[in-house]
């Protein structure tokens, strides 16, 4: 792992170095001009936390039956991660709607449960924190709850009425605006895998230090 982080890590810092260039090639859309620039980076925001939250997810299904420390510092930087990436996504969101749709926030069922999701996973950091004993195991319920929150935020433009675009977008991009898209999402997957190892790297040096400490109080 250590020797990918680097090729990694330079992959992604030449692709976000990049990514400003190849937005700035790609066609406008009609309506919104120079603002549907958000989307290519709203979008794969969202991409990177849904993922954070399926490693979070996984993790602390493992760490909540079988009591693994190594599941568990994967499912606390995976959460971490996700709320960071969700909060990408909460803040581009509003500044695209705002003229999309002419408000900053419509309390429709997709807006509403994406900001539920954030919040659950900032409930799962907080009960980490300040839980005490056995908040490992409460933090894992939370990170598997909102998992099982995430395909409602996907499908709800598909289940309810809402003024969110519909998910059918992303699958018909022309190919001048699919190639710019797809590359954000590629830079941003990376940015996540590269958070995700320095986070969980931090964690087991955390754990080794807690690990000193309490053998020079023994």
């Amino acid at each position: 792992m250590r020797k990918a982080f680097g090729p990694i890590a330079a992959l992604a810092t030449v692709m976000f170095v990049a990514s400003p260039f190849v937005v700035a090639n790609a066609p406008f859309e009609p309506s919104m001009g120079l603002v549907s620039r958000i989307f290519y980076f709203h979008v794969p925001s969202w991409f990177a936390m849904f993922t954070a939250i399926g490693v979070c997810g996984v993790a602390s299904l493992i760490h909540l039956f079988r009591t693994s420390p190594r599941a568990d510092r994967i499912s606390e930087a995976a959460a971490e991660i996700a709320v960071v990436f969700g909060l990408m996504g909460l803040v581009t969101g509003p500044l695209w709607g705002r003229k999309a749709w002419g408000v900053w926030w419509q309390w429709d069922a997709k807006l509403t449960i994406a900001l539920l999701l954030e919040m659950t996973f900032i409930s799962g950091i907080l009960v980490r924190k300040y839980g005490g004993a056995g908040s490992d195991k409460l933090a894992s319920a939370v990170g598997i709850f909102g998992l099982a929150v995430v395909p409602f935020v996907y499908e709800a433009v598909n289940i309810w009425r809402t003024i969110h675009p519909l998910t059918s977008v992303v699958p018909t991009l022309p190919p001048s605006m699919a190639i710019p898209f797809w590359f954000c999402v590629t830079a941003f997957m990376l940015l996540l895998v590269v958070l995700l190892m320095l986070r969980i790297n931090l964690g087991k040096r955390q754990a080794a230090l807690d690990e000193l400490y309490l053998a020079y109080e023994d």
